[in-house]
């Protein structure tokens, strides 16, 4: 699938956060091995609790049944480019350990990255199985 098709689905994602007291906005696409499409912004609230873009999108598709995600797009209004945080990564790894993630800001300007890339000697469900007596 295009990238920047992707890139454009993620800005008018971006465009519905609900970001009131960071006005940090973020829009993502998460793209499902059956070619599904599924966005996501992020949504905070007054106590800084909230949902990542990325999460919300990944947690959107794997409701609507999709099985596993191969693709996702992050879109901020940062000039430079910024990865997925912490918590977003690892739930990428849950559902793929090998994904696909591109990092975009409004000019369109991107970056083509693999979780292995973010999240090296990662820990999965497969990790679970090494420690167990």
């Amino acid at each position: 699938m295009d990238t920047r098709f992707l890139i454009n689905k993620a800005i008018e994602a971006r465009k519905k956060a609900y970001a009131p007291y960071s006005r940090h906005k973020v829009g993502a696409v998460a793209v499902a091995s059956d070619g599904g499409l599924y966005t996501g912004c992020n949504i905070e609230n007054c106590v800084f609790l909230g949902e990542c873009a990325e999460r919300v999108a990944i947690y959107k598709a794997l409701s609507s049944g999709a099985k596993k995600i191969v693709k996702i797009v992050v879109v901020t209004g940062n000039k430079k480019l910024s990865p997925p945080c912490g918590i977003c990564r690892q739930v990428m790894r849950e559902f793929n350990p090998k994904l696909e993630i591109v990092v975009a800001n409004l000019q369109k300007e991107f970056k083509i990255l693999t979780l292995q890339d973010l999240l090296p000697y990662s820990f999965g469900p497969d990790s679970f199985r090494l420690g167990q007596d």
